[in-house]
């Protein structure tokens, strides 16, 4: 028999068993949780010292959670009120090692006011962005000229430079190189390029494999001295709509709140605002 509540097991599969149906019945919601869990089911993530948790309520999921390294921040579904410090109670029991936790920024900010109350730790916030769902695809107007086209074998290093370039843009951490191009984030994606009539590429994006239904767009790239012509507009609509003949039925991307030139496009091509996410690194 199944008791109500909060449910830890270092066990994947077991976790998956139990929750899956719950985080495939949110696919957009639960992207970041579906590509990532995706990873650790296929043996592309390092799964040491895991701990993969699920709420019940009346015999139903209500709420998962997971960490897989004791480096990598707890990330959780969203919460509904109370049920943030019976988890961070729970983790404190256990004695688990949280360096932070990711997630919708309501729930993640109520665990960080509690994780800090029981710890003594300091919490700082060290990542935002808003979770976009497309709703009508609508294409900029004027197209720039030129076609999209999917990058191949031969593109690897033009691929790996451009996501250096990115994650050095936007600050994140790790950065990408060739080095590290096979563990990283970007390595399962499947990368757009879009290219001007003589065959130049100027912009790329990338989609993640469609996931119950649900594919993320990630990332979305332009060099510096290309920006402002459209080409970001056109790559990433040429993406979407390919994600949308394959079949996907929520098509998503993350956007920085703070960036209005980014935000902007991306709300003229239709997506819609659906949640803001943050993570808290607690010190």
């Amino acid at each position: 028999m199944r008791t109500d509540g909060w449910h830890l097991t270092s066990d994947l599969d077991a976790f998956l068993a139990r929750a899956g149906r719950f985080l495939r019945s949110r696919p957009a919601a639960h992207t970041t949780q579906l590509t990532a869990l995706e990873k650790a089911r296929r043996g592309e993530a390092e799964l040491r010292e895991p701990v993969f948790g699920w709420l019940e309520d009346a015999g139903e999921v209500r709420a998962a959670v997971y960490q897989f390294t004791p480096a990598r921040r707890l990330t959780v579904t969203s919460l509904a009120a109370g049920q943030a410090g019976s988890l961070a109670a729970l983790l404190v029991g256990e004695r688990q090692t949280v360096p932070g936790v990711l997630g919708e920024h309501d729930t993640v900010a109520e665990l960080a006011t509690r994780w800090t109350r029981l710890t003594g730790a300091q919490a700082e916030r060290g990542w935002y962005a808003r979770l976009h769902r497309l709703g009508t695809l609508t294409p900029p107007q004027p197209v720039p000229a030129g076609r999209a086209r999917q990058a191949g074998a031969a593109d690897r290093d033009q691929v790996v430079a451009w996501c250096r370039e990115f994650t050095e843009a936007v600050g994140e951490v790790p950065r990408v190189d060739a080095a590290t191009w096979d563990t990283s984030r970007f390595a399962d994606r499947h990368f757009t390029f879009w290219e001007t009539p003589d065959g130049t590429p100027v912009s790329f994006a990338a989609v993640t494999s469609a996931l119950a239904g649900m594919v993320r767009v990630d990332p979305v790239h332009t060099p510096a001295p290309l920006r402002g012509r459209g080409y970001a507009g056109a790559v990433t609509v040429a993406v979407s709509r390919a994600a949308l003949d394959a079949g996907a039925t929520d098509v998503v991307l993350y956007a920085d709140p703070d960036n209005p030139t980014s935000t902007g496009l991306y709300r003229r091509l239709g997506y819609v605002p659906l949640a803001d996410w943050s993570g808290y690194d607690f010190h």
